[in-house]
């Protein structure tokens, strides 16, 4: 039988298994990459759609306007309000540069 508590009175609490996904999103006054952590058996939307008000991003850059580097940080709360796209890196298309 499975036993939360050890003898020094620690509780032990299930591991949920995430896996890192690089995305690219779009806030209001920001674009930032990073990694959002997803369960291997959910999408991104799935992620993006509960109710927790803040979106957890690991490996986080925020960029200016202008696209400078303006932050680097491992770990950014993105208030799920601010979002406006976010897109996988992936999935993102390559842009051709104007000959």
């Amino acid at each position: 039988m499975y036993e939360p508590f050890e003898d020094q009175h620690k509780i032990f609490t299930n591991v949920v298994t995430k896996k890192p996904m690089e995305v690219i999103i779009q806030t209001t006054d920001h674009k930032i990459t990073g990694n959002v952590h997803i369960r291997p058996d959910h999408r991104l939307t799935d992620e993006i759609n509960t109710d927790e008000p803040f979106l957890a991003v690991t490996e986080a850059k925020i960029y200016s306007a202008s696209g400078e580097v303006i932050f680097n940080t491992q770990f950014l709360a993105v208030g799920r309000s601010q979002i406006i796209w976010i897109i996988p890196k992936q999935e993102m298309p390559a842009v051709e540069s104007d000959k």
